[in-house]
């Protein structure tokens, strides 16, 4: 397997979501969204990609977002080594003094996995919970909230 960064394409993206049964965004929101990522690792078996990990952010806060593997290559770290390098690009971005606080929301039983890399559940003794709203328009250009 190769770790491959900042190649991230959008058919690539489209196919690994659609793998794990998640929703897709519209093309022209997916490849505005990839085009503004921080940072991303791809996963290449073969020829095939075969998991993708981004991070999105300003400098202080990021967020971890799109951890996708494969089924067929789940429960072979691969996961563990993407969360590692989007880690270590926020540390090596980090200046002496500094500080930054990174983020995700992860998918319903995928808790354990994330706090086994550091992470904490929120709520915890310094935050308040977590918290979500989606923006949903349709076709037709009505807006609605999720």
């Amino acid at each position: 397997m190769i770790f491959l960064e900042n190649s991230l394409q959008y058919d690539d993206y489209f196919r690994l979501r659609k793998s794990v049964n998640w929703n897709n965004y519209s093309k022209e929101q997916t490849i505005f969204a990839l085009k503004h990522t921080v940072y991303s690792i791809t996963v290449k078996n073969d020829e095939e990609i075969i998991a993708m990990g981004r991070l999105i952010g300003d400098g202080l806060y990021f967020t971890v977002v799109d951890v996708v593997v494969h089924p067929a290559f789940q429960g072979q770290r691969v996961g563990t080594v993407i969360i590692q390098k989007l880690l270590s690009f926020v540390e090596k971005n980090t200046p002496p003094g500094g500080h930054s606080t990174v983020s995700l929301i992860a998918a319903k039983g995928k808790e354990p996995f994330y706090e086994s890399l550091g992470f904490k559940r929120i709520p915890h003794e310094f935050c308040g919970s977590g918290m979500r709203k989606v923006i949903q328009k349709g076709k037709e250009g009505k807006g609605g909230f999720v």
